[in-house]
């Protein structure tokens, strides 16, 4: 299958809001697709590279676009997963200046439109609405073979571009084979939100509080001596993590897999930023001394599968049970299962006194979602508020094409008398904010390149965040995390917002 196929069936996505057309959209493609094209076209219709991170960045594509476009559409989606694969593989030195050149042979082939396209996929920017539950869907209505097989083949494998692949070559019974497996990590269960304790009650009744780490999650898997730890992401890093394979070989069981957190802990044990417990990970040298200066604690919450039992099935109070007799205490996240709320709500206060985000509310009852954001686990965590500027503004694609979407945020310094990046985000913006802020900010433009517009520095967004970090890539040295616009500020002249010292003062009330 050739990309220009991919690439108008991403433009007509990008074209409605429907479910039900999307699905028909995709599902066509999916029909026509070759067994080598059915993976490769899940994976980049979902926005993702197959390789994971290539190591391009947004300079390099830039000067990727100097080459001019093809005139014709010739390039095989085959090509271009192989053109990806070869600038995966570069490393060592005069890797980046390889990786460029490689980047512009597959685009001096692209035409303009397949340039674009790709672009998107690179810097995981596609959003053109073909998210992966629809895909989903139309996986099983090309492959003509049930959507919950589909679905519950793609949780266990934690693959949807796999998932599609034995669908398309074995069918139903394949797709049925596929089991909990040791050593094949599953997608995680992820979470929604809830305002408070007394939210998360109504909704669940009776349940299970946990101590809401802001840690790197961890799925372990055991058998007998043999272990293996993987990301969020399912990239295996056991190599990096040494105290957690020793930690899992010391449990009394034969084999076993668990879901958790990894945390690097100060000495009064309360926990250090998140991008310090990020330096021990992809380390593939130097970790055990790494290891002596940065160690690594992990606290585990979920148990899937205990002595040849799958128990993603089973309901939360019997995966509970099952963590408690296999780990020793101190392995397991503090726990509190109650059904009051003045109880939850101490609990929630303790878990902040020891420098956690807040806490998990999670069903007693619910089975373990591989893979799916439910309304079974809530998360319940502090959120901050900052008056930012809004700075620059970058075109956004798929639905969004059109309008300015991505916000670049500042703070102002009064002793360099210039505005300091805090981060960017898209994130809690509506179609009318959408529309409101591209011609507000189009009134505010000064310069303009090929991917952003840059504004005069009027414009106040009120921004909440659930945590400051350090960064080398603003020239705050801080980025909020999680960052989302609640609403814009025209109340508020530029210097009413906040000032990066009050930003700084409160990234040190974090840190203490």
């Amino acid at each position: 299958m050739r990309l220009e196929r991919l690439v108008q069936t991403s433009q007509s996505l990008s074209k409605t809001a429907k479910r039900l057309e999307k699905t028909q959209l995709l599902s066509q493609l999916l029909r026509q697709a070759d067994p080598k094209s059915t993976p490769i076209s899940v994976a980049f219709l979902c926005g993702n590279l197959r390789q994971g991170r290539i190591g391009i960045g947004g300079a390099a594509l830039r000067e990727s676009f100097s080459v001019a476009p093809a005139a014709q559409a010739s390039l095989a989606l085959g090509e271009v997963e192989d053109a990806f694969e070869r600038i995966a593989a570069q490393s060592g030195s005069g890797s980046v200046a390889e990786k460029q050149r490689l980047l512009q042979q597959l685009m001096s082939r692209a035409t303009a439109e397949e340039q674009r396209f790709l672009a998107r996929l690179i810097l995981g920017e596609m959003r053109q609405g073909a998210l992966e539950g629809i895909m989903a869907e139309a996986v099983a209505k090309a492959c003509k073979v049930p959507a919950k097989l589909v679905r519950r083949a793609w949780m266990l494998n934690g693959d949807l571009a796999k998932t599609a692949r034995v669908a398309r070559q074995l069918g139903a019974e394949g797709l049925s084979s596929i089991g909990v497996q040791l050593f094949q990590p599953l997608a995680p269960m992820l979470a929604d939100s809830a305002d408070d304790t007394e939210a998360a009650l109504q909704r669940l009744g009776e349940a299970a509080f946990e101590y809401k780490m802001d840690g790197a999650r961890v799925q372990v898997h055991k058998s007998a001596s043999e272990v293996r730890v993987y990301t969020r992401g399912l990239k295996e890093v056991t190599a990096a993590l040494p105290e957690v394979v020793q930690a899992a070989i010391r449990m009394d069981v034969g084999e076993i897999i668990l879901d958790g957190e990894v945390l690097a802990l100060r000495s009064d044990g309360r926990p250090l930023p998140f991008q310090v417990t990020m330096r021990r990970f992809g380390r593939k040298t130097d970790v055990e001394r790494l290891r002596r200066k940065l160690p690594l604690t992990p606290f585990f919450f979920d148990c899937l599968y205990l002595d040849g039992q799958s128990l993603i099935d089973e309901p939360g109070h019997r995966r509970i049970r099952a963590l408690g007799e296999a780990l020793p205490s101190q392995l397991a996240i503090p726990r509190l299962v109650s059904g009051d709320v003045q109880q939850a709500h101490r609990f929630w206060e303790e878990a902040r006194l020891q420098g956690h985000e807040g806490v998990m509310a999670k069903s007693l009852e619910a089975p373990y979602k591989a893979g799916s954001r439910g309304k079974s686990w809530l998360k319940i965590k502090q959120a901050f508020t900052l008056d930012l500027v809004i700075l620059a503004a970058e075109w956004g694609s798929g639905r969004r094409k059109g309008w300015l979407s991505n916000l670049h945020l500042g703070a102002w310094d009064a002793s360099q008398k210039r505005f300091l990046m805090l981060g960017k985000t898209f994130k809690g913006l509506t179609d009318r904010m959408l529309e409101w802020q591209t011609h507000k900010l189009l009134e505010l433009e000064e310069r303009r390149d090929q991917w952003t517009v840059f504004v005069r520095p009027e414009l106040v967004a009120e921004v909440a965040f659930n945590e400051l970090q350090e960064s080398p890539h603003y020239n705050s040295g801080l980025a909020l995390r999680f960052a989302r616009i609640k609403n814009y500020r025209p109340d508020k002249a530029p210097d009413q917002a906040t000032s990066i010292e009050e930003v700084r003062s409160l990234y040190r009330s974090m840190r203490e």
